[in-house]
């Protein structure tokens, strides 16, 4: 019978399993709760540098698409309520 590489039907699967052992607690354990925070902290500082942050002119101009955009949608939603409306007010009179 051919399995797919890794299968569970095959007879090595059984033996990676078993060569396996369940870790205590990992590396959580070893710290306390205060030292974990600290590094949750320390790693968002180091993400936080990485990031590539807009110039003033970037910022301005996407914000204005962004108003202009969302501008656009409130008027357009706007004339859709008021035909429904106006449609729901004829059939229903």
């Amino acid at each position: 019978m051919t399995d797919a590489v890794g299968s569970i039907d095959t007879p090595d699967a059984d033996e990676v399993q078993e060569a396996k052992k369940a870790r205590k607690g990992g590396k959580r354990a070893k710290k306390g709760p205060l030292k974990r925070l600290a590094t949750f902290y320390r790693q968002i500082i180091a993400e936080l540098r990485k990031v590539v942050w807009p110039t003033r002119n970037q910022l301005t101009s996407y914000t204005t698409v962004v108003i202009f955009f969302v501008a656009i949608m409130i008027a357009l939603v706007t004339v859709i309520d008021y035909g429904l409306n106006h449609a729901a007010k004829y059939v229903f009179g």
